[in-house]
């Protein structure tokens, strides 16, 4: 099936990058009060979903999961283990290796995200099943820019270097 001819634009309200960009922002508006009232922020709820479903991971694994790096989740971790909700230690089979275990604390706040999750949901006033099929069409989404970014080698751009006055 041939693909119709693409009409270029330039306005902001027609851009599929900016159309994601604010769904995202509001749906981490909508989760925020609701996570300060537990204690923690969304990239931190983020880290405890995959704790959740893990028990415990290294933070390179958690760091794939949430495709981020290293460098930016260890404040995060930091944060939560101060708060009471992780532990980490070193694998002794390689000291480069950074555990990361849930605590009592970290478990316990599980139970109080079904009632979150179920806000939010309802907030987007949307049917589980729309919910479920604009999942899969992100995941197909990602799936697809990804295979391209590499298969064109797109890579970021390294910013022009600016000589300071």
């Amino acid at each position: 099936m041939a693909q119709p001819e693409t009409v270029w634009s330039t306005n902001l309200d027609e851009q599929l990058c900016f159309s994601l960009y604010a769904a995202s922002r509001a749906v981490i508006s909508c989760y925020r009060p609701q996570l300060d009232a537990i204690g923690i922020t969304y990239p931190q709820y983020l880290v405890m979903l995959v704790l959740w479903e893990r028990e415990e991971a290294t933070v390179t694994s958690i760091g794939s999961a949430l495709q981020l790096e290293t460098g930016t989740l260890s404040p995060l971790l930091k944060r939560l283990e101060t708060a009471g909700f992780v532990s980490r230690r070193r694998q002794e089979a390689d000291e480069r290796s950074v555990l990361v275990s849930l605590t009592p604390a970290g478990r316990a706040l599980r139970d109080r995200v079904p009632e979150i999750q179920r806000r939010v949901g309802e907030a987007t006033g949307m049917s589980n099943a729309e919910i479920a099929e604009l999942r899969a069409t992100l995941h197909a989404l990602t799936a697809r820019l990804r295979a391209a970014t590499a298969q064109a080698g797109m890579e970021t751009p390294t910013p022009p270097r600016v000589s300071a006055p």
